[in-house]
């Protein structure tokens, strides 16, 4: 029987109807710092996803109304579900892709990764965030590169437009003045970081071993998207920096175990072992922008504290991100004035739920492996009302 080409055609369209609605679509741009650790997280995991830009019309008229945000990155499920939210995407995907966990089984491994969560990823956007906006030298592209977000195939006088919208947006955010030494500053601060990085890949793939973890995840915002791609940063990570530099390049591919690293298992660390370069790092990021998170996590006590919101209250329903009133602080002998951003509280809550739960000698373990007392203070911070997310708004949970 001879089979017509069409019927070929036919067929073959229609398996790949059936593999692309396996797919998940991942809504971000290669600018934006939280999709940068998104998009790695599904390289790395293995997990069959396209990507596709905000301009694209789906996005407008199905995945943002769904997910109630405008923010990126947004993950359309095969079966319809939008999830918006770096640590949310990862929670939702970690229970359907095991292979590889985000999130060690083990607690001195497990509360670096959730600290890792917290200060690689929120402590460092204002570093990445700033180092953007006060070099001119990277002002050319990145405009063009959100410009191409929004209008891909546009002339460039058109992604200028665009560009220059989205830049004029972020730089109205309380921007410092760019002088010569807060640039010095900040490139001080980033050198800093990259030493530490580097003294970590001489020995290690990864974080904490043969494959990534959360950690590295929470990482790649400010590694890649502004450090790592943005010209002032760029310059930097490569002459300063090598294996940070190809670390990035490996964390963009889908392999696991990179060349330099062969003879590594592709497995975490034994014995629960954290490695002291990796604890060096998160000390740096804790020393650098841990006290807000600190203040934060009080603050956000205390509030809750005179509020005894019942449990499902929503706290705050008109935002995503919502902040506290001022509360004043005391915190090591000195007073603060704190506003509390809900999402950090939400996150930092992850490093304090995963130490609750640990029992009194491993607590004393993983407090002793932290050994800086900001650290040991925000894992040890009282909580009175734990924060879930649903439908992208935080809701009350009394202890």
């Amino acid at each position: 029987m001879t089979v017509s080409p069409r019927c070929c055609l036919m067929a073959f369209i229609k398996q790949w109807e059936v593999a692309v609605a396996d797919y998940y679509t991942l809504y971000g741009s290669y600018a934006s710092y939280y999709t940068a650790k998104s998009r790695s997280y599904l390289r790395k995991k293995g997990i069959p996803f396209v990507e596709r830009l905000p301009s694209d019309p789906l996005f407008r008229n199905k995945v943002r109304p769904a997910s109630g945000s405008h923010r990126i990155p947004q993950l359309l499920t095969p079966d319809g579900i939008v999830i918006q939210d770096t640590v949310a995407i990862q929670d939702y995907l970690e229970t359907r892709f095991p292979e590889l966990p985000a999130i060690p089984p083990t607690p001195k491994q497990q509360i670096f990764v959730h600290l890792m969560e917290l200060l690689a990823s929120e402590g460092l956007v204002r570093l990445a965030w700033l180092h953007r906006w006060m070099f001119e030298e990277n002002y050319s592209f990145v405009k063009s590169d959100f410009g191409r977000s929004f209008k891909p195939q546009g002339s460039d006088e058109e992604l200028l437009k665009y560009g220059n919208l989205i830049a004029d947006r972020m730089m109205s955010y309380g921007l410092p003045q760019s002088t010569s030494e807060a640039r010095a500053e900040l490139d001080r601060t980033y050198q800093q970081l990259l030493e530490l990085f580097e003294a970590h890949l001489i020995h290690h793939p990864y974080f904490l071993g043969g494959h990534p973890s959360a950690a590295d995840y929470a990482i790649m915002g400010a590694m890649h998207a502004h450090l790592g791609r943005d010209p002032a940063g760029l310059r930097m990570m490569q002459n300063h920096a090598p294996r940070t530099f190809r670390w990035v390049e490996n964390m963009l591919t889908p392999e696991v175990q990179s060349p330099e690293f062969f003879h590594v298992p592709v497995a975490y660390l034994e014995d629960d072992e954290v490695p002291a370069t990796a604890l060096n790092l998160l000390k740096f990021l804790a020393a650098q922008f841990g006290q807000q998170f600190v203040l934060g996590a009080l603050a956000y006590d205390q509030a809750m504290t005179s509020q005894s919101p019942i449990a499902g209250a929503v706290l705050d329903s008109e935002h995503d991100q919502p902040t506290l009133p001022a509360q004043l602080v005391h915190y090591r002998g000195d007073d603060h004035q704190h506003k509390t951003g809900l999402y950090g509280v939400w996150v930092a809550q992850r490093a304090q739920r995963a130490y609750q739960s640990l029992t009194l000698q491993q607590q004393i373990d993983v407090s002793g492996v932290l050994a800086t007392p900001l650290l040991v203070d925000l894992v040890q911070a009282s909580v009175s009302v734990w924060l879930r997310r649903v439908d992208n708004r935080f809701v009350a949970d009394p202890v």
